[in-house]
């Protein structure tokens, strides 16, 4: 008969042999993503580097800007036709 100790410690080993091998297939995956994201990320690289608007502000200032001149637009608006803010 097999002794229960080496069940045991068969088992855990199977286990972790399991463990082991479903955590270096998540590590080539992320690796590969990553990996393709530098690749995008390489080729529009140039266009990011680039400032958005005339000031050069980036994204986030670019964004402000533009709620902005929405808000003074639309009281231009309100003014020309009359409505009191």
């Amino acid at each position: 008969m097999m002794d229960p100790v080496f069940v045991i410690a068969a088992t855990c080993l199977v286990g972790l042999s399991v463990v082991a091998y479903a955590l270096l297939k998540a590590w080539q995956g992320w690796l590969e993503l990553k990996r393709e994201q530098l690749e995008r990320g390489g080729q529009a690289s140039s266009n990011a580097a680039a400032p958005e608007i005339e000031g050069g502000a980036g994204v986030g200032a670019a964004r402000i800007e533009m709620a902005d001149l929405k808000e003074r637009i639309k009281k231009l608006e309100a003014i020309a036709s009359g409505v009191e803010l």
